[in-house]
């Protein structure tokens, strides 16, 4: 979502007309708030120079350097627009990101508040890969593991991943959750009929959440939240997971909010910006 121009404050100590371009520090300060004036919809110098607090010559000047190294392009009967540099700076930076570094600190804080088990996976194929997993603190024991997979369609972390594909995705995805290419299916649960598990799914792409009931493991339960990157695809997603006695439902009612907030924390570290905002470990 890109920044409203009223939320750019004014540079202070502008220059006057004439004076010799700012230099260090000030410069560069400058040069990222033309970036993010043109982010917010500005087209124009004069509509830069405003939101900055700078003289047009200042402006042009600044504008006319990050066009030089493509940060900014200048279209006639346009304007400013934010060059292709930053595509590709976008793209690098995405790809150094490391997903479990990043979600580390979320998990930790999730796996304090709630005291239960905490997952991170990913899909791969027909399953999910578990990428990261802290035990809670209840003394229970679950066979997820890192590296371990299941069946996208059985678990809560799955359904999360799940949330952003069509009906017809879902349909084929349920149909080879006995045949993905996860171990020891044999105990799973008994499956729920295509249209309970189409209904359950379309209330949870409604609320932005998924559960397991059950599903992938007797007496065992969670709360999944989907996270997503820059280009708002659902990359990941991360889960509590504890015991039936521990998870009625209303305790995984008053979880939903949490998760998601977390998620949408780890979201927020892969540049994506999906409509929960969660706040960040302390």
């Amino acid at each position: 979502m890109r920044k409203s121009p009223d939320l750019i404050a004014p540079i202070k100590n502008a220059d006057d007309e004439g004076a010799a371009m700012p230099t260090g520090t000030q410069t560069l300060t400058r040069g990222l708030a033309v970036l993010q004036a043109v982010a917010g919809g500005a087209r124009d110098l004069k509509d830069i120079a405003q939101l900055l607090g700078t003289t047009r010559s200042t402006t042009h000047r600044l504008a006319s350097c990050l066009a030089q190294e493509r940060y900014l392009r200048f279209t006639p009967g346009i304007g400013y627009v934010l060059g292709p540099k930053l595509i590709e700076l976008g793209f690098q930076a995405r790809e150094e990101v490391s997903l479990s570094v990043v979600a580390r600190p979320y998990l930790e804080q999730l796996a304090e508040q709630s005291g239960d088990t905490i997952h991170l996976a990913l899909q791969d194929n027909d399953d999910v890969l578990y990428l990261d997993k802290i035990p809670g603190k209840k003394g229970l024991e679950m066979r997820s593991r890192v590296g371990h997979r299941m069946p996208i369609a059985t678990t809560g972390v799955g359904k999360a991943l799940m949330l952003g594909m069509s009906e017809s995705e879902w349909k084929s995805l349920y149909e080879k959750r006995s045949s993905a290419t996860s171990i020891d299916t044999s105990r799973l649960l008994p499956k729920r009929s295509w249209s309970e598990f189409r209904d359950q799914m379309r209330a949870y792409a409604k609320g932005g959440y998924a559960f397991d009931l059950e599903d992938n493991e007797p007496s065992i339960r969670c709360v999944a939240a989907p996270i997503y990157d820059a280009s708002h695809a659902i990359v990941a997603a991360i889960s509590v997971s504890s015991t039936l006695p521990y998870m009625p439902l209303e305790r995984m009612q008053s979880l939903i909010a949490v998760v998601q907030g977390a998620a949408a924390g780890i979201s927020g570290e892969l540049g994506g910006n999906p409509e929960i905002i969660g706040s960040g470990p302390d």
